[in-house]
């Protein structure tokens, strides 16, 4: 389609644009109805994202400090395998530590329990005791429950250490962590 009949249908398809848009020949930008109904759309879907993302960060937080934990065990547990004697590890609030008591500590394995431990989005309760044993062949002398929770999230994450041969399970805390740690709170999640 060529000449004056191309012209012809560009104008009428153009009216009838203008007359069903309200938009003007030559006017290629948005009108101010569009962006504001665009800004709310947005505003709308960034809300939702940020309040679902929230939970999710807090969760992963609380993934990554379990981790952390069980890590931990088992450096200790390597460490007196590889010196073949005993050593000890602390358990404090932001993480495995040097004993206090000043007793030999697990070559390798006091480590924190990763970002937001420190400023306490992370808050841990255990009723291990003030020192972890492990003996030279690598086995944990003592046991106990710890109890991870974090602001955002109403996820509780919990690790079990039973004796006599120091066994781990991690999995999710169904109790008040206030009231103190209780292994029997700890069940399995079918999502680890």
């Amino acid at each position: 389609m060529t000449g004056p009949r191309r012209n012809v249908t560009r104008r009428v398809v153009t009216r009838r644009f203008v007359a069903r848009w309200g938009r003007l020949e030559g006017n290629d930008g948005l009108t101010l109805v569009e962006v504001l109904i665009a800004v709310v759309i947005m505003a709308i879907l960034a809300g939702i994202a940020f309040g679902s993302g929230g939970d999710a960060v807090a969760r992963q937080r609380l993934e990554s400090a379990a981790r952390r934990l069980v890590i931990g065990i088992e450096r200790g547990r390597l460490a007196a395998l590889r010196a073949a004697q005993p050593c000890n590890l602390s358990l404090g609030p932001s993480g495995w530590q040097v004993p206090p008591d000043g007793s030999t500590v697990c070559a390798g394995a006091p480590m924190g329990l990763g970002e937001g431990v420190a400023d306490g989005e992370v808050q841990l309760s255990h009723n291990f005791p003030a020192v972890l044993r492990f003996s030279s062949n690598g086995l944990v002398l003592d046991g106990g429950t710890v109890v991870l929770t974090s602001t955002g999230t109403q996820l509780q994450r919990c690790l079990v250490m039973a004796l006599p041969l120091g066994i781990v399970r991690v999995g999710r805390y169904g109790a008040n962590p206030a009231a103190g740690p209780r292994a029997e709170a700890c069940t399995p999640d079918p999502q680890l």
